[in-house]
């Protein structure tokens, strides 16, 4: 079933609860944890048209429209960019996939950053696809509400975002916790004994977390981190150390709490998270994609797209299915960045996530969520005592980003993961790359017979998918269908795993690249 486009009337204010400074809405009929943008607004049906509910102010694109999945109970939601009329007239539409438990809004962070913006600009109708469980998409029984706007609330209403709670463990806090952030990193921490002692400290919590989320044992945990708590009251760490130490303690305390009652509610979420990669690939992104096509201009039934990360790997396995079964892919060209269906050869940092990642560990935890728990993490990683400092480079390599973007990128991005998605994903750094949920296909094995033209690109500091990964899958494809290049230079600057999509350089150096291949592949 095709549904109308939204047209781009804005949401009347509406009255807010007490509650209404929490960005996250509970809605006690249905238990699921996703994390929203603060000004996410539900989404409210008329009566005279129910197909058609008006743009909410977290869409920021020029139109949002709603692609029925049939069968399974989904509406996904695609975010379309119009072009402007003074620009090139392109003869296909332009669709984006995003990685894994993500939604729109890497494509479209701000208005000066904002991928999908500047591909409309250059005469590309640009739709981003939002897979089921991600940002705005909803489910056919429940039209009232986004699958992003129901959230940790109802199970968790210690968590708090990015600009409250944690918002005092960050290095940009404002007012006048920054000054004291930097008095702490010039007088406290040039005593070499009190260094030691909060290293010690610090390293003890950071051990304590890690026993906590592998074990599952948070009442031993919270015990040991009141211990903690007593052992800094009778320190010699005095002054704002102490302060901030306890400061940091307390969040953890909050946060062991809400993470044990997510735990807890665990097995009810079974149903609702129940998907994984092959739902996107053989269900969602053919509707979207037959959408897109019926509400496009493009004469030959055929679409562009670009996918970033698992989206990348989203359109290698399309190639792969379509070489195998000896029909067209429907796609006139793609571009992958930061992606690969390989991962056996590469020191990709997800496998270090391969051990959590055991069938009875993952199906005792039906979803992820890892929206909450990035929001969570981040202060830690970008303020002192830099508990996660291992975040940052995961996302954007040094000076690639604005902080505020990056902050704006980690807290309003990513969503909750089913389980069984993550299962599917990690077979890529099994022998024989990622396969189907049955073990029984591989999409690496039908990249040979690829007839479509694929850009292949690559950030040469990428630590999810280095550049011999994403070179793993393009060597597969034949060489005449593929261009490939890794973007950072020796000396700097260099390109992380979102920089492709999102960092400062990308609109000078990355997009031109892109443009000139989706145009010279632009034709009938």
């Amino acid at each position: 079933m095709l549904l109308q486009p939204i047209p781009t009337a804005t949401l009347a204010a509406r009255p807010r609860s007490s509650e209404a400074s929490f960005p996250f809405r509970c809605h006690r009929r249905r238990r699921v944890l996703l994390p929203v943008r603060a000004d996410l607004t539900p989404i409210s049906l008329s009566a005279s048209a129910p197909s058609r509910p008006a743009k909410p102010a977290v869409c920021t694109a020029d139109e949002l429209h709603y692609a029925s999945v049939d069968g399974a109970g989904w509406r996904l939601a695609l975010w379309r960019y119009r072009p402007p009329r003074n620009a090139p007239v392109r003869n296909h539409p332009l669709m984006l996939l995003s990685g894994v438990g993500t939604n729109a809004v890497g494509f479209d962070l701000s208005p000066g950053a904002s991928f999908a913006r500047h591909m409309s600009s250059q005469g590309f109708d640009t739709w981003i696809v939002e897979v089921r469980g991600a940002g705005l998409s909803m489910r056919e029984y429940d039209d009232s509400t986004p699958s992003g706007s129901v959230t940790f609330e109802d199970v968790s209403s210690g968590i708090q975002p990015l600009n409250s709670t944690f918002e005092a463990t960050s290095i940009q806090s404002s007012g006048g916790y920054a000054s004291d952030c930097d008095d702490l990193g010039i007088v406290a921490l040039d005593e070499p004994p009190l260094l030691a002692e909060l290293s010690n400290f610090f390293d003890r919590i950071s051990k304590l977390m890690e026993e906590a989320v592998v074990n599952g044992n948070f009442h031993e945990i919270t015990e040991k981190v009141s211990v903690l708590s007593e052992m800094v009251e009778s320190s010699t760490i005095i002054g704002p150390v102490r302060e901030e130490s306890l400061r940091l303690l307390k969040n953890f305390q909050d946060q062991l709490d809400s993470w044990e009652r997510f735990v807890a509610t665990q097995m009810d979420l079974t149903s609702e998270y129940n998907w994984d990669f092959d739902h996107y690939l053989e269900e969602d992104i053919p509707a979207a994609l037959e959408y897109i096509k019926q509400h496009s201009r493009a004469k030959d039934g055929k679409l562009l797209a670009i996918g970033h990360s698992m989206g990348g790997i989203l359109l290698y396995a399309m190639l792969s299915r379509s070489g195998f079964e000896g029909v067209s892919s429907n796609l006139a060209a793609i571009v992958t960045l930061a992606s690969s269906v390989d991962y056996t050869t590469s020191n990709s940092s997800l496998k270090l996530l391969l051990p959590l990642a055991h069938p009875a560990q993952a199906l005792n935890v039906p979803a992820v969520p890892l929206g909450t728990l990035l929001a969570a993490a981040y202060p830690w990683a970008s303020g002192p005592p830099y508990l996660f400092s291992w975040l940052n480079p995961q996302i954007s390599a040094q000076d690639m980003m604005h902080p505020e973007l990056l902050a704006k990128l980690v807290s309003n991005n990513f969503c909750t993961v089913p389980a069984k998605v993550v299962l599917q994903l990690t077979t890529a750094f099994r022998e024989g790359g990622l396969c189907n949920r049955n073990g029984t296909f591989s999409y690496k094995d039908h990249l040979r017979e690829c007839q479509t033209p694929v850009l292949a690109l690559a950030g040469d500091k990428d630590l999810i998918c280095p550049p011999d990964a994403v070179y793993e899958t393009v060597k597969l494809i034949p060489n005449h269908k593929v261009d490939y290049r890794v973007f950072g230079k020796p000396q700097g600057p260099h390109y992380a795993h979102y920089d492709l999509v999102g960092g400062r350089l990308a609109i000078n150096e990355v997009y031109p690249c892109i443009i000139e291949f989706l145009s010279r592949h632009d034709g009938y």
